[in-house]
């Protein structure tokens, strides 16, 4: 490393669709002219913990941790997973319908992620408890727990184990909002990088998750890396879901879907309010 580079920690999930995302920079393919890229791939609720903290100049998060962090963060156009008529979804082996489950416990993901945010948003008396996202269907399965909320591959996986679909988040949010995408995942870069610095890494990434798309032959076995128990096949449909075109740049679209989810979630007290949002 010459003296004039600077390293900086970017923050990503250990997931298909994230380091999709990043083949370019992780590979070296896309360079970052003076700036050198250091991976840490932990769990999004972790790296929400660590952004409340400001602790990575440039990370992903749970759409629903930035209320708590927009002082310290700008949102990226670029890198937001959103469900475009899918998303979290709830599932058991009991029980079919959200009235069903009155009175009963649902395993949820993490107190920051934006399924349990989209849960306690739009579910009444159901008891709900955090715990791994991928120990929810252990826990249904051992009857812990009446259902579970399912994020990452247990969304395309679930039906082939025959649970049953309570609630898909992604298609109740499509009708509730009259087609809005649905927020989940987003990378932020921190404010006092400075706007040009920002602007930059912002671009980076796009260039990164361009790359993937053009050179699928190294980005998806890479991606599957982190495919806990997919094939390639699963792993390549699960990736296109989260890395869409509005992963490329979330636009208009993308930004009326985040301040949709903040207004409702504000209006039941769960999230504090956020400011006018800045998109780098």
């Amino acid at each position: 490393m010459s003296t004039d580079e600077r390293v900086l920690r970017v923050g990503h999930s250990p997931d298909p669709d994230d380091a999709f995302m990043f083949y370019g920079l992780a590979s070296g393919k896309v360079k970052l002219e003076g700036i050198i890229i250091e991976h840490m791939l932990e769990d999004i609720q972790s790296l929400n913990v660590r952004a409340l903290h400001a602790e990575l100049p440039v990370t992903a998060i749970s759409a629903h941790a930035y209320p708590y962090v927009a002082d310290k963060y700008w949102v990226m156009r670029t890198g937001a997973s959103m469900g475009e008529g899918y998303g979290p979804v709830i599932i058991s082996r009991k029980y079919r319908t959200l009235g069903e489950l009155r009175g009963r416990t649902v395993g949820t993901p993490g107190p920051l992620t934006t399924a349990t945010l989209l849960f306690k948003t739009f579910t009444e008396g159901i008891a709900n408890v955090d715990m791994p996202f991928d120990g929810i269907m252990d826990a249904v399965d051992s009857g812990r727990v009446d259902a579970g909320l399912l994020i990452h591959e247990g969304q395309i996986t679930y039906q082939s184990l025959g649970y049953n679909k309570v609630l898909d988040f992604g298609e109740f949010w499509e009708k509730e909002t009259h087609g809005l995408p649905l927020p989940l995942g987003l990378d932020v870069v921190r404010k006092d990088l400075g706007i040009d610095l920002a602007r930059r890494l912002s671009t980076g990434l796009k260039e990164s998750i361009a790359f993937g798309y053009a050179h699928q032959d190294e980005s998806i076995p890479y991606a599957m890396q982190w495919g806990r128990g997919i094939d390639r096949e699963l792993g390549g449909k699960f990736v296109k879901m989260y890395v869409s075109q509005l992963t490329i740049d979330m636009g208009d679209n993308g930004r009326r879907g985040l301040e949709e989810l903040f207004a409702r979630a504000h209006a039941k007290g769960l999230v504090p309010p956020v400011p006018p949002l800045d998109l780098v």
